[in-house]
């Protein structure tokens, strides 16, 4: 029997969560039931190489997907590494790793290659598994197969209660992962994030299967396993939140260089940027152009409890954004690859402008006549990418080719085709 089925006679698709209904319309609504404490317990933590390594020993002779998660300290800590491994497999149980401890999980992620990973929303978890050497060559996202299935809410908590029947107590997700030791309540959410991930797997495969989207989920988790790692993003201090109110070159090298100073800061002591020094307050040194400590001390998350040392350091970066000469300037916008903002294109283009009305509408009919989320049908830049510059002959083969050549998935090809031919041809 399952994990679901030892601790509940109750695995098959459920709907209390908001799973999609029968296909007459009806949904056998039964209680949740809490999913209190893991099956075997809460395991050890594992932080050392002799452990490690009969960990590594009985999930590679372990049987069936692996259920992995890892927990990070967004918020907390700089940059986005992993601070718990959770991985659960038949035969080999729960398994709690620290990759502090254990910064090296290579001969891990060896003991499992070939092996599906079932994660919950991969994209997210992927980039700071890769760091500790787990890279899957196969998976299944559980978020991802719920948005294909047409799920209305596809957290873990929501999916594990909509298919499977159980609460995931969740009130531990956005705590401090670097904390040691790690207390007992996280251990025990964190062991349970893995306790039914393999169930809720199999109960979404076959929801797939029966509403002929599992080779689509194939596809897209295909493409996950076998995307490179992400380029850095050029300029991030663009980023910034309130950057759209500064407008001025000279103040747009004010933010680049807090950001700077910000980022050498947060990355030197560990900590989150935000903790360093707020965006707001970087904005508003920006707009405010301070001539003196003094006068920066004056702004917005600048004078409270902050040291002369710390109103210093701000204020030299605030005087070298201002002592840099006009062709140093920070331009105001980066250069966009690919189609001007929608908003633009009546004027630059009316019939690029009639043509996207035209794809949008049709696209968001056939992804409500689909059951999913526009985004996950094909993606907006995609679209707009086509109707800017469509091909010279906007045939079947030609907008099939144009929708390859951006990225779409084969079936998202042969769904999305026949309907931006016709708005194109509209």
């Amino acid at each position: 029997m399952t994990d679901a089925q030892e601790t509940a006679a109750a695995s098959t698709l459920r709907t209390t969560g908001g799973a999609p209904p029968d296909d007459d319309g009806s949904s056998a609504v039964e209680a949740p039931i809490p999913l209190l404490e893991p099956r075997e317990g809460i395991p050890p933590v594992i932080a050392d190489e002799d452990t490690l390594a009969e960990v590594i020993a009985a999930f590679a002779a372990g049987s069936g997907p692996v259920a992995v998660d890892a927990e990070r300290a967004s918020g907390y800590r700089y940059g986005q590494r992993a601070y718990l491994v959770q991985l659960r497999r038949a035969g080999a149980g729960t398994a709690l790793i620290d990759p502090v401890a254990c910064p090296d999980l290579s001969g891990l992620g060896e003991a499992l290659a070939g092996v599906e990973w079932v994660l919950h929303a991969a994209t997210q978890d992927l980039p700071c598994l890769r760091e500790i050497g787990m890279v899957p060559t196969r998976l299944f996202d559980t978020e991802l197969a719920g948005r294909l299935a047409g799920f209305p809410r596809v957290g873990l908590g929501a999916m594990v209660e909509g298919v499977l029947g159980f609460v995931l107590e969740k009130g531990h997700s956005a705590v401090d992962w670097s904390t040691r030791p790690l207390p007992e309540p996280w251990l025990r959410y964190a062991a349970l994030d893995v306790e039914l991930l393999v169930d809720l797997r199999d109960a979404l495969e076959k929801e797939l299967d029966r509403q002929g989207k599992l080779e689509w989920a194939e596809q897209e988790f295909d493409a996950i396993a076998s995307a490179p790692p992400a380029e850095p993003r050029k300029d991030p201090w663009r980023r910034t939140s309130g950057m759209h109110k500064v407008r001025r070159r000279r103040q747009l090298a004010v933010v680049r260089e807090l950001w700077q100073t910000r980022d050498r800061i947060a990355q030197r002591r560990d900590v989150s940027p935000g903790k360093v020094l707020g965006d707001a307050a970087i904005v508003e040194a920006a707009l405010s152009l301070p001539a003196t400590v003094h006068a920066l001390a004056g702004l917005t998350g600048f004078g409270h409890r902050m040291g002369r040392r710390q109103l210093e350091q701000w204020q030299a970066a605030v005087d070298r954004a201002k002592a840099l000469p006009e062709a140093a300037l920070p331009q105001p916008g980066q250069p966009v690859a690919g189609p001007p903002p929608p908003r633009a294109w009546a004027d630059k283009d009316p019939a690029a402008a009639a043509r996207l009305t035209a794809a949008r509408a049709a696209v968001s009919a056939l992804a409500e006549a689909l059951n999913m989320p526009q985004e996950n049908l094909i993606t907006p830049d995609t679209v707009r990418r086509v109707c800017w510059e469509p091909p010279k002959e906007a045939d079947k083969e030609a907008v099939a080719e144009a929708l390859a050549g951006y990225g779409a998935r084969a079936w998202q090809v042969e769904q999305v085709t026949p309907v931006l031919v016709a708005a194109l041809s509209a």
